[in-house]
């Protein structure tokens, strides 16, 4: 008889116990990879990088997007159609997506009204069914 032999069946699923998952150590340690990003990610990452722009004699510190509105707006400025036709675009898109999540708010509140004149409607009608409602007097 062997002197190391273990009380269980060591095979294919059943391993030892000394390979077994220890506590306080991760049966995954390298963790779910990472995916790649998308290409909305990426632009994003792209524009929200800070570049230092000198403005006025100061440096100032903006994300890429903001260096470049502030390009495209002196641009125009300056007279150079294209870019006032592409400004005036981008703006009038900016202040739909404003009027957009003002009108949401604003329907929300609406439908907050029509809630609260049902439940005002239905408390006036128990009310008056009750004061109206007399039983037979004995």
């Amino acid at each position: 008889m062997k002197p190391n032999k273990p009380d269980y069946e060591v095979g294919y699923g059943k391993p030892p116990k000394s390979a077994r998952f220890t506590k306080g150590k991760s049966g995954n340690p390298k963790g779910r990879p990472k995916g790649k990003p998308n290409l909305e990610a990426a632009i994003l990452r792209a524009l929200g990088a800070k570049v230092v722009i000198n403005e006025n004699g100061r440096r100032r510190t903006v994300t890429k997007l903001e260096a470049a509105m502030m390009q495209l707006a002196n641009k125009a400025a300056g007279g150079d159609l294209r870019a006032f036709s592409l400004a005036a675009t981008l703006t009038r898109l900016a202040e739909d997506r404003i009027q957009q999540e003002v009108s949401t708010k604003t329907c929300l509140q609406d439908a907050d009204k029509q809630v609260l004149q049902g439940l005002m409607q239905r408390i006036e009608a128990t009310t008056k069914g009750d004061s109206n409602e007399s039983g037979p007097e004995q």
